[in-house]
């Protein structure tokens, strides 16, 4: 049980959140009436579709013509330098788009062929569809000029969920005029309300025009004083008697894999340790056009790129990394909070998932539980964080509801669990997002775990060794408007708040955030397009009241010809660590230009105090990050990715660290790639000035190689090569692991 007034005083939070609801949602309609301009009939249309970008079906004739002929960004609210026509018509089962964008030299146009959701170097369109027309959450489907797709998900909470994938057809072309793209969208890839009759639908239809500068350019015009987008958006009006059929979606998979290791990690022969090929399932159904049902049984959750290293060297607290399995991308956003208490990649090995989610009116629920065979630990503190695994059964779920609030507020509720042998977590918040005018905003968050370890784990990280509770809250305010900005924000967090179903890395602390920036635009033609200034005082505690952190901060922000930025940002001031008071003044900039249409470089770098967590002394950071990206043709791509590190401490250089990775692509076709990731790390560490025994030197090599054919996001096969490699001081790189995997899945739509 929670403690009695901590719970009561949640529980009471809650009765009077709700008790608004009713009153405050009831002004949707009255913004709604007020609105002037009309909205866009949508025709409905009966005939059959072939999506190859011609537009030689005659319904095209009938279909609404909408101009996107606005230029958002960077000129503000101006005539765009380019014309844009966006068609639309719906029959009983789908949603027909088609755009003509003209170009006055369509030699200039990029496009490459590339993997889906790879085209934002390119030019692209992209049209979003708020189904609901509640100004909170929109389906975004976008395509470059070969018509080669990228979608996701937009909420005013969270931004975009860049990994949720849709079903849907799409082709484009270039033609002497521009290009034109073809899109044919099922009402299955989207939630809408379950009524008779018309529907008014937000909309917003986009176009990036990339050339000295990238050019976005819109349907309406944009109010950088009011910080709600889609309350200014236009609207359609149609889609009587759309339907997304039967909304059932089967996703048989066989995916295998044969594993071997030395005996000896880097010493003797290779022998196999793993050898599986396992049928899986994923059903989804679509139980009324806005709830959906998702199950899994045995599933394929391994990821086919994989995760980026990050320097794990002199840190403080864990690394995070994203989450990429399909199954939980799915409505992944209706799990979020203000703090991160969902984060499924905490589930390491599940076994078997289901999801129910969905929107009823103004009432958004989401609910999953996955059994996981690995169980991931997180054991987070004020001044460090220290994790485990275990090979051990657990279950994680997790329940989410929200109701909608005013034109674009919210409250929610949260409840996870976490359970095994001997082992449970539980929490429970209450968070909400207001936006009180066009320009204020405040968002807060209130929660409670209850925690036990098994004995051995309390005992080895000295954890407490009963059931514990812990608390928490954070709260955000920010005035906006299209010159500045002011926010305060604040948490605490005490010392036994553990949300071990999501990723909280630092408890027992008191952390104050008080900051403005000033913004300039200018149209493009000028040597800038967008300058800022930002300032911030930041004071961080522990919960007995002894400074972690104290700094004055500031930065500013730069955008201009040959898509060129740069940044800088630098603190001021000192952190205790390990009961020493530590000067923490650093500085920390990049840059980055595409001086021509191929080639795109980003430079960034920091440099000043740094502590040496291991030995807790001061020390002098440096750290360098080289980025290119280069398409040496309409089909092969190449990625190069360096970062150097170095730490000195006054008897001299402590550490060097070094990581590169080299990605390659070659495209054959819009559905056929082949791709290869080489990503090599290397640590070199003075061992006289470390207390404890380290490894002068350590090094690693990652490989991997993977033939994808891929005909929509889940009919798909892949084939794929990886191992890995370790050296250290007393010898090379030496191969340590191999692995042959492949995946076939198949998307049946009934």
């Amino acid at each position: 049980m929670y403690k009695k007034h901590y719970f009561t005083s949640i529980l009471i939070i809650i009765l009077i959140l709700f008790s608004l609801t009713n009153s405050l949602s009831a002004q949707e309609f009255e913004i709604e009436a007020s609105r002037e301009r009309p909205p866009y009939r949508v025709p409905k249309v009966n005939s059959t579709i072939n999506v190859d970008a011609f537009l030689d079906e005659p319904f095209w004739k009938e279909a609404v013509k909408i101009d996107a002929n606005i230029e958002v960004r960077p000129g503000e609210n101006i005539e765009a330098p380019v014309k844009t026509e966006v068609l639309l018509a719906y029959d009983d089962s789908q949603i027909f788009v088609a755009f003509k964008a003209f170009d006055p030299d369509p030699s200039q146009i990029r496009a490459h062929y590339c993997d889906r959701d790879k085209i934002f170097d390119d030019d692209w369109i992209l049209i979003l569809f708020d189904t609901f027309n509640d100004q909170r959450r929109t389906y975004d489907f976008a395509c470059n000029p070969l018509g080669i797709q990228s979608d996701f998900i937009e909420t005013t909470t969270s931004g975009s969920s860049g990994d949720w994938d849709a079903i849907w057809e799409s082709d484009g072309r270039i033609t002497e005029e521009g290009y034109i793209v073809e899109m044919a969208i099922p009402f299955s890839s989207l939630n809408f309300p379950a009524i008779e009759g018309d529907q008014i639908w937000g909309f917003d239809a986009v176009r990036s025009y990339p050339r000295s500068v990238r050019h976005h350019i819109g349907v309406f015009p944009r109010d950088r004083n009011n910080n709600c987008y889609m309350c200014q958006s236009e609207k359609l009006i149609g889609f009587a008697g759309a339907s997304p059929g039967n909304n059932i979606e089967i996703v048989p998979t066989v995916s295998a894999l044969v594993t071997q290791e030395r005996t000896d990690f880097t010493v003797g022969k290779f022998v196999e340790t793993e050898r599986r090929a396992e049928p899986g399932v994923t059903v989804q159904w679509g139980i009324t056009p806005n709830i959906t049902l998702s199950s899994t049984i045995n599933p394929d959750f391994s990821n086919i790129e994989a995760d980026i290293l990050q320097l794990d060297i002199n840190n403080q607290f864990a690394i995070y990394y994203s989450e990429k399995r399909p199954f939980f991308l799915e409505s992944a956003d209706f799990f979020n909070t203000p703090l991160t208490t969902v984060h499924t990649r905490t589930l390491a090995d599940p076994q078997w998932g289901i999801k129910v989610s969905g929107r009823e009116g103004i009432h958004t629920l989401g609910i999953f539980s996955a059994q996981d065979e690995i169980t991931n630990y997180l054991f987070p503190g004020a001044e460090s964080s220290n994790s485990t695994s275990l090979e051990k059964r657990s279950q994680g779920s997790a329940v989410r509801y929200k109701a909608d609030i005013s034109e674009s507020s919210n409250i929610g509720m949260l409840f996870t669990d976490r359970r095994g042998d001997n082992y449970l977590n539980q929490l429970a918040s209450v968070d909400g997002d207001f936006k009180f005018t066009k320009t204020d905003r405040f968002i807060f968050q209130v929660l409670g775990s209850q925690t036990q370890y098994p004995d051995h784990l309390s005992s080895e990280f000295d954890q407490p060794s009963h059931k514990f509770e812990g608390k928490a809250y954070r709260i955000y305010y920010s005035h906006r408007t299209s010159d500045f900005e002011l926010y305060g924000k604040h948490r605490d967090i005490d010392n036994n708040l553990r949300a071990d179903l999501g990723f909280i890395s630092q408890t027992g602390i008191k952390y104050t955030e008080l900051g403005g920036r000033y913004m300039w635009r200018r149209d493009p033609g000028h040597w800038y397009n967008w300058l800022s200034l930002q300032a911030s005082y930041d004071y961080r505690r522990d919960q007995n009241n002894q400074l972690l952190h104290r700094a004055w901060t500031g930065g500013g922000n730069y955008e201009g010809p040959l898509q060129s930025h740069a940044s800088w940002y630098g603190e001021i001031g000192e952190d205790r660590y390990n009961g020493r008071i530590f000067k923490m003044n650093w500085l920390q900039g990049c840059f980055g230009l595409r001086l021509i249409a191929p080639f795109w470089f980003h430079f960034s770098w920091r440099y000043g105090d740094q502590i040496d967590y291991a030995n807790s002394r001061p020390g002098t950071r440096l750290q360098v990050r080289p980025t290119v990206h280069l398409n040496l043709s309409l089909r092969l791509k190449v990625e190069l990715d360096h970062t150097y590190e170095q730490l000195d401490i006054r008897p001299g250089r402590l550490y060097t660290a070094n990581i590169n990775r080299i990605k390659l692509v070659y495209q054959f076709t819009k559905r056929l790639f082949i791709r290869t990731i080489l990503q090599y790390r290397h640590y070199r560490r003075n061992a006289f000035l470390f207390i404890d025994e380290v490894d002068p030197k350590s090094e690693s090599l990652f490989n991997q190689f993977l033939l994808s054919y891929k005909i929509n996001p889940q009919t798909v096969f892949f084939l794929g090569y990886s191992d890995d490699y370790f050296g250290d001081q007393s010898m090379g790189l030496t191969q340590t692991n191999r692995t042959v995997f492949c995946k076939i899945g198949y998307a049946l739509s009934l």
